[in-house]
């Protein structure tokens, strides 16, 4: 699992996934999303605004992310 800071309170799901690496593109970001192939906190979320504060973790195709605060 990789340890992604973020500098602000939150951060939108489909801008994680861009600032992340794991999208290339917001479309990209937001076609996963809808797609059902993401998952916060383990569960499925198709809700691309949805927040991710620090401790939070996000996995895609087998891939995870927890965010961290500085």
């Amino acid at each position: 699992m990789e340890t992604i800071t973020i500098q602000t309170e939150f951060i939108k799901l489909d801008s994680f996934l861009k600032f992340c690496g794991a999208c290339g593109t917001g479309g990209e970001a937001k076609l996963a999303i809808a797609e059902g192939s993401v998952q916060v906190n383990g569960e499925d979320c198709t809700q691309r605004g949805k927040k991710l504060f620090p401790g939070d973790t996000v996995t895609l195709d087998g891939r995870s992310w927890r965010v961290t605060a500085p």
